[in-house]
């Protein structure tokens, strides 16, 4: 950790609601005049996606399986120290992934590939990483050792198998029995990499329906933020103004001494609620220090 050079972490898989937590912070980057390095988790996948495709198929040959939720198929040394080089001196090195035809125009690189390695700007306040191991800790790498804040974004497991059997059917065209193999092929992978991540997290955001979806595998729709509830959960009860919370959002209730409820349709605003404080102490100490 680092009052100098802060890191903020959200760590959660795709569609957890992580690009909800970006969009949030880059509202309150703009409002606070706070000038961030942004830092992708995909930026850190070992391999392109095509190589990926052809390792995936070794391991499966040799009886192993192969995810981007696991360390093999990413490189966690780098993150680290990409981590621990920031909270020390405020640089380090940024790539991309690009992801599809609308950032390879662009970035000038074809969707799967990277752009090559660069240093980051020296002109910034803070970095801010969203992705998959922003809270890793293995027997190599402790990556979390170097986050001021860290922030995860999970919905209830069967939430987030409608989404991604939803999302790989209408944007990959996979099947939907394509898509619980994957589900079954990565659940080790997110058992031992992932689910550990949010005991280290100082706060979680936890998505949960209040509609049935006790069978994922043959749900029609994805339930709509009006059909859920976020459950807010702080490691630490102390760093929570609850009062304020529960003024500020209605319709909001305390379930725990250290957990807040609140509507789905709100989660936007909530994470606004909770951060923006917590931000405002952390640059105040960086403008002690500094």
């Amino acid at each position: 950790m680092s009052v100098a050079h802060p890191i903020i972490a959200v760590t959660g898989s795709s569609g957890a609601g992580t690009s909800t937590v970006k969009h949030a912070f880059n509202d309150m980057f703009r409002r606070e005049d706070i000038k961030p390095v942004v830092i992708e988790g995909d930026s850190f996948h070992r391999y392109d996606r095509q190589a990926m495709k052809e390792k995936t198929a070794e391991y499966e040959a040799q009886g192993k399986i192969l995810t981007h939720f696991g360390p093999d198929a990413n490189e966690l040394d780098k993150l680290e120290a990409l981590f621990k080089e920031y909270s020390e001196h405020g640089t380090g090195k940024k790539r991309l992934y690009v992801h599809d035809d609308k950032e390879a125009a662009l970035y000038g690189h074809a969707p799967g590939t990277f752009t090559p390695w660069e240093s980051i700007d020296p002109d910034n306040h803070l970095l801010c990483y969203e992705g998959l191991h922003g809270g890793i800790i293995t027997d190599q790498v402790n990556v979390a050792r170097y986050v001021d804040l860290l922030i995860g974004v999970v919905p209830v497991v069967n939430l987030e198998w409608i989404q991604k059997i939803h999302r790989d059917c209408l944007n990959r065209g996979y099947s939907s029995e394509a898509v619980v193999q994957i589900i079954l092929k990565r659940m080790p992978d997110y058992v031992h990499y992932i689910c550990p991540q949010f005991t280290h997290t100082h706060i979680n955001f936890q998505r949960v329906p209040l509609v049935d979806t006790s069978d994922p595998f043959i749900a029609r729709d994805i339930p709509t933020p009006d059909e859920s509830n976020i459950v807010i959960r702080f490691r630490d009860p102390h760093m929570a103004d609850f009062p304020y919370y529960l003024n500020m959002l209605n319709g909001s209730f305390m379930s725990r001494a250290n957990t807040i409820v609140v509507p789905g349709g709100k989660m936007g605003l909530a994470m606004e609620v909770v951060l923006t404080p917590i931000i405002h102490d952390i640059m105040a100490r960086k403008q002690e220090h500094s």
